[in-house]
């Protein structure tokens, strides 16, 4: 009898009587029984003494506080949390354990609003990280002194609960329990400041920056943006320890914000997640194009609401910020399709440049043109590599589009690059004819042509891209940007579109010699 009771109770753990969180839990409710040796034995002073649902409960409380202890979702499970997590905020937990593990030292995490981000990274997970972390100091900061409380008040109010006690051994110390500066009975410290706050005094171990812009007419000014950044180089980073953690989460609302500046200067040294509304090409939650972000919350009437604002709309949603508009290019000349149209005949060009990791970029091309002389970008490659590898994404390139010509300007560097570029394509079977249209110094004069092309409404850019921010950006910011390498292959195609018409669609023989490829003599 006494038997199958056991053995119904040990079903019901769902683990085997050997199981060490079942002892545990054995010798914690009957210590009668802690020095019984066997696991049949131990069975059965259980359930002659307690009953073996008293002790399965007992294991599995065990074991709830171990995996709450382990793992910041199942702390959130353990202590009840209202909010289940969605697929972005698995994602938003993993990378904040990384942090906690060590394993990131910085992370920038760019989201919408809405997307509850501040929830999981200003209020979850410090107060997991305080558990794990007894004796270290955090520094959390907003945009005000106010919200910067709001969330040092929300992450006391988790330590302070009998469910934190219980898995990490310590809580809210009665000794300094102010909502801006609290400490807890393991000498752990939380600080809250707002940007723009001294944060003398103090070396943390965290820090933790949450939308360090407050609204668009902070973003759009650059004293208000260069503020941000004198106190993030001057008060926050000189009051973090040299191997402390730094998690930035925002939204992006310009592309010199805090984020942006960051990115700008030091982005090898940060780990960067950023999640759209809308998914274009390599999301980092495997979703598709137009996917959007959190479905269950995000309602079509909100995002056709987000969209009427086509400026907030890439800067909030979908994390990609321009300027508001461009002095050669506007932004109402940006056009967007879901789908190209059939028939269209495709055509490369490419801006060459023979710097690697630093410099100029090297930049590919595609783009068809209608019946009427419409013009669609369709793809897209850039990147800071040596000759070899960017000429072998040319011919990859070619062989999945098979463009009718491929658009170059001639120079010091075709000369340089030419005759190897020639050889690497016929090796590759990638066969295309070549045009190298003159050289023209006068980068706004090379650019008039694709100017007077999407003046007029004839451009169209592929609606989820990924690739089209930094193409598009750079034209923004034409002619006064850092890099218009995007810029100059937009100008060979309109420049190459106008040759070809000019020659009444019929290509001039070319002089180079003969490498297996289609009209080239």
């Amino acid at each position: 009898m006494r038997r199958n009771q056991a053995r119904r109770g040990s079903e019901k753990v769902g683990a085997p009587l050997r199981n060490s969180l079942y002892v545990e839990g054995v010798k914690g409710l009957l210590p009668q029984c802690s020095k019984v040796e066997t696991s049949r034995g131990l069975s059965d002073c259980a359930a002659s003494l307690q009953g073996m649902t008293q002790v399965a409960a007992w294991a599995d409380e065990l074991l709830r506080r171990r995996k709450a202890k382990e793992s910041l979702e199942a702390w959130m499970r353990y202590r009840g949390a209202p909010h289940k997590p969605a697929l972005h905020h698995r994602l938003l937990i993993a990378e904040l354990e990384k942090v906690e593990r060590g394993d990131t030292r910085n992370l920038m995490v760019n989201m919408p609003p809405g997307g509850a981000k501040s929830t999981y990274g200003s209020v979850e997970f410090p107060a997991w990280y305080m558990g794990r972390n007894p004796e270290k100091l955090i520094i959390g900061t907003a945009n005000t002194d106010e919200l910067a409380e709001v969330f040092s008040r929300r992450v006391r109010n988790i330590v302070s609960t009998a469910e934190f006690e219980r898995v990490f051994g310590h809580t809210l110390s009665q000794d300094k329990t102010g909502v801006g500066n609290w400490v807890t009975t393991a000498n752990g410290e939380y600080f809250a400041a707002g940007v723009g706050a001294a944060i003398a005094g103090r070396r943390g171990d965290l820090g933790l920056l949450d939308d360090p812009v407050k609204s668009r007419e902070d973003a759009d000014s650059e004293r208000s943006r260069e503020r941000v950044w004198q106190w993030y180089v001057n008060d926050f980073l000189t009051r973090l320890k040299p191997d402390a953690r730094k998690i930035l989460i925002m939204t992006r609302w310009h592309e010199d914000d805090l984020g942006g500046r960051i990115l700008a200067r030091e982005s090898k040294l940060w780990k960067t997640i950023s999640l759209p509304m809308e998914a274009q090409e390599d999301d980092p939650l495997g979703r598709e194009p137009g996917d959007r972000l959190w479905p269950e919350y995000f309602t079509d009437e909100m995002v056709d609401l987000a969209k009427q604002d086509t400026r907030s709309w890439w800067a909030l949603y979908q994390q990609q910020p321009t300027a508001e508009d461009g002095d050669y290019f506007k932004r109402e000349w940006f056009h967007e399709y879901d789908t190209p149209p059939k028939g269209l005949k495709l055509y490369g060009a490419s801006d060459f440049a023979v710097t690697e990791g630093g410099g100029d970029y090297t930049e590919h091309g595609i783009a068809g043109v209608d019946a009427s002389s419409n013009l669609y970008i369709l793809d897209w490659w850039r990147g800071q590599k040596a000759a070899d590898h960017w000429i072998d994404r040319m011919a990859d390139l070619v062989a999945k589009h098979q463009p009718m010509c491929w658009f170059g300007e001639a120079g010091p560097i075709r000369r340089s690059i030419e005759p190897f570029m020639m050889k690497r394509l016929s090796e590759r079977e990638a066969f295309c004819r070549v045009e190298w249209l003159p050289s023209v110094a006068d980068k706004e004069a090379r650019a008039r042509g694709v100017q007077a092309m999407m003046a007029m409404g004839k451009v169209f850019w592929p609606r989820f891209a990924g690739w089209k921010t930094e193409v598009q950006g750079q034209m923004m910011k034409f002619p006064a940007g850092k890099h218009d390498d995007s810029v100059d292959v937009m100008s060979l195609f309109g420049r190459g579109l106008k040759h070809i018409n000019g020659g009444r669609g019929k290509m001039k023989p070319l002089n180079y010699p003969n490498l297996g490829l289609p009209g080239v003599r």
